[in-house]
């Protein structure tokens, strides 16, 4: 099975010059917990999370309206081809301890896979069981 096979094609993203309130925003009105950074062009270029919300702008009592999402984002963002076997996707998961892995293509995003995708399948449930496995293995 390959990551094109269970990824969220219709992702939604921000830009890198939206502010972290309209990015804050998106996250609540889609209940999700990251977001894809996408430039002009469509290619990623970083991740922006709850968390980075929330210790990178709110606790650095920076404005949330006046404060970038570029500002707060995480640039340097692993990713996976759509044709990527998931089970290596599950295992690169783990290893770097990601929930969520941006699926690109030509440097351009054109979806998301989590873990929850993985589990939701009976082929890849059990890759999805080790890589959480494997993100909760510092977890006390």
């Amino acid at each position: 099975m390959k990551v094109s096979d269970i990824m969220t094609k219709d992702v939604i993203r921000v830009s890198p010059q939206e502010s972290v309130e309209v990015a804050a925003r998106a996250l609540a009105h889609y209940n999700i917990g990251a977001l894809p950074v996408c430039g002009d062009d469509g290619k990623l270029c970083g991740m922006v999370t709850d968390r980075d919300l929330v210790i990178r702008c709110v606790a650095a009592n920076l404005s949330t309206a006046h404060t970038t999402v570029g500002q707060v984002m995480t640039g340097q963002v692993l990713s996976v081809k759509p044709d990527t076997d998931a089970s290596v996707a599950a295992h690169l998961m783990g290893r770097k301890q990601i929930r969520r892995l941006p699926v690109t293509e030509n440097g351009k995003l054109c979806g998301m896979v989590t873990l929850g995708d993985m589990a939701l399948r009976e082929e890849s449930v059990m890759d999805a069981a080790d890589a959480l496995s494997d993100i909760t293995k510092t977890v006390r």
